[in-house]
């Protein structure tokens, strides 16, 4: 055989060995339809100021956000929206395009006691107003008014996504789902008898049909909701504990929300809250821990260690003067933090862009740093950390290809956005609620130009004055 024979035969076997190569090595998924080929999307957002809240922040400006289904499509610079063709277009100019935002903690129905016993520490709140409350009016009708309420005032202050916990909540998750938001819905548990369920086991047997009622719906996520360390004792926060981790599902609790809690707990068992619950093994990170005011320094590796997200409420926190949590720390520790409002009837709203200009001064008057938190850290945490407490980071929280297409859109051509030099500071810092224009949760439209299309205000407002009645005559006012 000559050389060129030789060399003919080497290239065909070389030749043969690459499709086979090419047919046994793992195979790159197929490129994405570019943009240039007119990809069809239900929803075209363009136009707009696009904030993706990702970890680098980047951002579009001008940019679109491309939506089919409930998931977001493609993300980018208005350069390559062009190729997209919607069956529905919002044009965003004048407007700031960002993720919704996601309120780790609440009690929904909790609207209905708004104002109610103001400038009260959170015990004698607790005891002289909402229990009383509570006790003498919160049934099935109330809890639904109530939340229809909730959820009208968040969706029209940009909150996509909701952390409840209270009675019926069965009833909450009805409303929330005709209202079209996303809500983790924990049914409170407690060692008292509660407005819906008078013992554990009946509170325990009600969650167990509830969490197998909801839990595959694309809207509610079910969870179960021990109250505190200071209402339940051992035995519920691990029945409670077993029957989260029984179905996956979130836990909820309030924890270290006042020095009178870390008396009682550490009174009782000789150890400080979080380390009470992590003695019996309850800390887990499937847990939200509302308010951790009280939180030491001990006890701080501790939920890092497993995994806990927290709650950071400081509306609330102030109001009822419980103390301010240690936000630093937590973040210095890489524990995952988020913002709540905590319930109407101690805040007094559940507008979260409040929430976040009140945390970010809270927090450098506290330091005494008017460098810590900046504004975009501040609005990451109504996001992006949000959605990391309830274990939802792949999905929810940012703007990104393959996310969840959670939207909110919110104006600049009113008198607090200008003049515009840095759009988070305005948005951390200037705008409220009231300027959110559009909400888009689950790649459905709720909220356009201000106008919530699931939701009837008229009714709602006839139906909340009729509760607010009857509640007042139950406390003889």
């Amino acid at each position: 055989m000559n050389r060129s024979r030789v060399l003919l035969w080497g290239m065909v076997l070389l030749a043969c060995l690459v499709i086979v190569a090419g047919h046994l090595l793992p195979q790159e998924p197929a490129a994405a339809q570019s943009p240039a080929q007119g990809r069809a999307v239900d929803l075209l957002v363009r136009n707009g100021d696009v904030l993706t809240m990702d970890s680098a922040f980047h951002e579009y400006r001008p940019g679109f956000v491309a939506i089919t289904g409930d998931r977001i499509t493609a993300v980018g610079p208005m350069t390559e929206a062009a190729g997209y063709k919607a069956s529905q277009t919002i044009d965003a100019a004048g407007k700031i395009v960002l993720p919704g935002l996601i309120n780790t903690h609440t009690h929904a129905p909790m609207t209905l006691f708004r104002g109610l016993g103001g400038d009260s520490n959170l015990m004698d709140w607790l005891q002289q107003y909402i229990f009383p409350a509570e006790a003498k009016n919160v049934n099935r009708d109330l809890v639904k008014w109530g939340t229809a309420l909730a959820c009208y005032e968040m969706i029209q202050s940009g909150t996509t996504t909701f952390v409840d916990m209270y009675y019926f909540e069965d009833e909450i998750a009805a409303a929330a789902k005709s209202a079209g938001i996303r809500a983790v819905l924990g049914e409170t548990i407690l060692d008292m008898p509660a407005p819906d369920n008078k013992t554990v086991p009946e509170a325990l047997a009600y969650t167990r049909k509830f969490i197998e009622q909801w839990r595959r719906d694309p809207l509610i996520t079910p969870a179960v909701a021990p109250h505190a360390p200071y209402t339940c004792s051992r035995e519920t926060l691990l029945q409670s504990q077993a029957l989260a981790n029984e179905f996956k599902v979130p836990l909820v609790t309030h924890l270290s929300e006042t020095e009178d809690e870390v008396r009682t707990i550490t009174g009782k068992y000789a150890m400080t809250p979080a380390a009470y619950l992590d003695s019996i093994g309850f800390l887990q990170d499937s847990l939200i821990a509302a308010h951790c005011v009280w939180i030491t320094d001990l006890e701080i590796p501790l939920l890092q260690r497993r995994g806990v997200g927290v709650s950071h409420n400081p509306e609330s926190n102030m109001k009822l003067a419980s103390g301010v949590a240690p936000l630093k720390r937590f973040l210095d520790a890489g524990i995952a933090v988020g913002l709540g409002t905590d319930g109407a009837a101690s805040n007094n709203n559940l507008d979260l862009f409040e929430e976040i200009d009140s945390m970010a001064k809270l927090h450098k008057l506290w330091l005494k740093d008017p460098a810590f938190l900046s504004a975009k850290q501040a609005l990451a945490i109504a996001t992006r950390g949000g959605a990391e407490v309830i274990d939802r980071g792949n999905d929810l929280g940012t703007l990104q290809a393959g996310k969840l297409a959670d939207v909110i859109l919110v104006r600049t051509a009113e008198p607090p956005a200008i003049p515009l030099y840095d759009v988070y500071a305005q948005l951390a810092y200037s705008l409220k609620g009231g300027s959110v224009d559009t909400v888009v949760i689950n790649g459905k439209v709720i909220m356009q130009d201000r106008a919530v299309r699931t939701l009837d205000f008229g009714a709602i407002r006839r139906e909340v004055g009729r509760l607010q009645r009857q509640i007042t005559m139950s406390l003889g006012k």
